[in-house]
C-alpha cells in the first residue's frame, strides 16, 4: 500500500455539520486501518475533546495518533503515551490577558477536562466547551488562577476588525516567544513557537520513519494548508475555503457529503489489493465468521496461491476423532474464495459456485491440517482452483476443486 499515514482534520472535515462521523466515513476508515494504514487526528481541539472521536475510530486498537492543540501534543492512542509536547510559559499570560481585556474580548485556556475563562457566558466560549465536552471554570484573573503551563490560549470575538488589530499587535510583541494566528474568523490562537500541524506532523514522521510521499492529508481550514502541502497527497474538502483548495492536489466532496469517505475510497481502497492487507488483520477480523469458528488461519496469500491452517479438534472432527469432510470442504472454499478476492478488480465481486472434493486419507484429532490453493484457470467470469489439504506430516488428506463466479458490482 502506497500510504502509511492518513492525517485528518476534525471539524469541517472528519465530522459533518452535526458533529458526527457518518456511517460511510466510519466504514471507510475502519477498512483502511484493517489494511495497516494508521490514522492521525490533527485538530485544534484539546486532547480531552479528541479522545471520544479517536475511540469511535478505534485508534486505540489500530495504533493511531492524536495531534491536539493544533500540534501542541502528540498522543499514541494505543499506549496512551505522550510522545511530544510544547507549552506556553505562564510568564507570558498576564500580557496576553491584559491585551484581550483592553479590547473587551474574553480569553480561555484548557486543563485536562476543564475550560478556564474570564467570561463563561460568551457564546463562543460555550460552543468551545461543548465541542470539547469540557466543564467551564470562570475566574476574573486567568493568569493568576492557573498553576500550570497551558498548551494554548485563545481569544474569542465576533468583531473581525478588533480581532485582526489585536492579532497584529500580539504578533509584534510576542514574536519569537509565541505564535499568534486566527484559526477561525472569531478565534485568535496563541501557541508555543513553531507549533502547527505541519511541523508537529514532521516530528511524528521522524518518529515513525515515514516519508512525505507515504502520507495522505485531508483538511478544510487555513490551519490545514501547510499540513496538506507537506503530504504526498493533499486533499481539500468541498466545503474548504478557495485559498485552501488552490493549495491542494485534489478536492473531494463536502463534510456533509462524506468527503473523507469518498477520498479514501478513491485514493486508497479502490487501488488496494486484498493481498496488501496484513494476514494478521484478516485473521483477527474473521474470528466471528465461519473460518474463525473452525479455527482457520491464513498463513500465506499472493496472486494465484493462498495457504491456511485448521486444527483437528472438537470443532472440526467427527465423533470418532478424525477430520470431518465438511470442515475440509469449508477450509477449501475459504482459501479459494480469498484467492479469488485477491485476483478480482475493484468493480468485481466473487460468489462461490461449485465445490467437489476427494478425501484420500484421514487426519486425527490433535493434528493441524494445511490447505494450499493454486489457481488453475482465471477467466473473465469464473476462477477454477485446486486445493490440496495436507496433514502436519505432509500426507495428502484431500484434494478439492473450487469454482468461483466473477460478478460485476452494481
Amino acid at each position: 500500500m502506497k500510504y502509511k499515514l492518513l492525517v485528518l482534520d476534525v471539524d469541517g472535515t472528519l465530522l459533518n455539520n452535526n458533529r458526527e462521523i457518518s456511517s460511510s466515513t466510519l466504514s471507510a476508515l475502519l477498512a483502511v486501518q484493517q489494511m495497516g494504514l494508521r490514522i492521525v487526528l490533527a485538530s485544534g481541539r484539546s486532547t480531552h475533546g479528541l479522545r471520544p472521536i479517536a475511540y469511535r475510530l478505534e485508534l486505540n486498537k489500530y495504533n493511531g495518533y492524536i495531534m491536539s492543540y493544533n500540534g501542541g501534543q502528540i498522543i499514541n492512542m494505543q499506549t496512551n503515551d505522550l510522545l511530544f509536547e510544547r507549552r506556553i510559559d505562564p510568564a507570558d499570560l498576564p500580557y496576553i490577558e491584559r491585551s484581550a481585556a483592553k479590547c473587551n474580548l474574553p480569553m480561555l485556556t484548557y486543563h485536562l477536562d476543564t475550560l478556564i475563562t474570564n467570561n463563561a457566558s460568551h457564546i463562543r466560549i460555550q460552543e468551545e466547551a461543548e465541542r470539547n465536552n469540557m466543564r467551564i471554570i470562570e475566574t476574573a484573573d486567568i493568569s493568576t488562577y492557573i498553576k500550570f503551563s497551558p498548551c494554548k490560549c485563545m481569544i474569542a470575538g465576533d468583531d473581525t476588525y478588533t480581532l485582526v488589530e489585536l492579532e497584529n499587535k500580539l504578533k509584534k510583541r510576542l514574536s519569537g516567544s509565541l505564535d499568534v494566528f486566527r484559526s477561525e474568523p472569531y478565534f485568535l490562537e496563541i501557541v508555543p513557537p513553531l507549533i502547527n500541524k505541519a511541523d508537529t506532523l514532521g516530528v511524528l514522521m521522524s518518529m515513525l520513519s515515514i516519508s512525505a510521499e507515504e502520507i495522505m492529508a485531508i483538511g478544510n481550514g487555513v490551519c490545514d494548508i501547510n499540513m496538506i502541502q507537506m503530504a504526498g497527497l493533499g486533499i481539500a474538502m468541498g466545503n474548504a475555503d478557495e485559498n485552501v483548495k488552490r493549495c491542494t492536489d485534489y478536492t473531494t466532496a463536502t463534510n456533509d457529503e462524506d468527503g473523507v469517505a469518498r477520498a479514501v475510497e478513491e485514493h486508497i481502497l479502490a487501488k488496494a489489493r486484498q493481498a496488501d492487507i496484513p494476514l494478521s488483520e484478516i485473521n483477527l477480523h474473521s474470528q466471528h465468521a465461519l473460518m474463525g469458528t473452525l479455527g482457520i488461519q491464513y498463513t500465506y496469500a499472493a496472486e494465484g496461491r493462498v495457504e491456511a491452517t485448521m486444527p483437528v479438534d472438537e470443532r472440526t472432527r467427527q465423533p470418532f476423532g478424525i477430520l470431518h469432510g465438511g470442515a475440509t470442504l469449508a477450509l477449501a472454499e475459504t482459501v479459494a474464495g480469498f484467492g479469488s478476492i485477491i485476483l478480482c478488480r475493484p468493480n468485481e465481486t466473487i460468489v462461490g459456485m461449485q465445490v467437489s472434493g476427494n478425501h484420500v486419507s484421514s487426519a486425527r484429532e490433535g493434528d493441524t491440517v494445511r490447505a494450499v490453493a493454486t489457481i488453475l484457470h482465471r477467466g473473465r467470469s469464473s476462477h477454477l482452483w485446486n486445493v490440496d489439504v495436507f496433514a502436519s506430516a505432509g500426507k495428502l488428506v484431500s484434494t478439492v476443486r473450487v469454482v468461483n463466479s466473477v460478478l460485476q458490482k452494481r
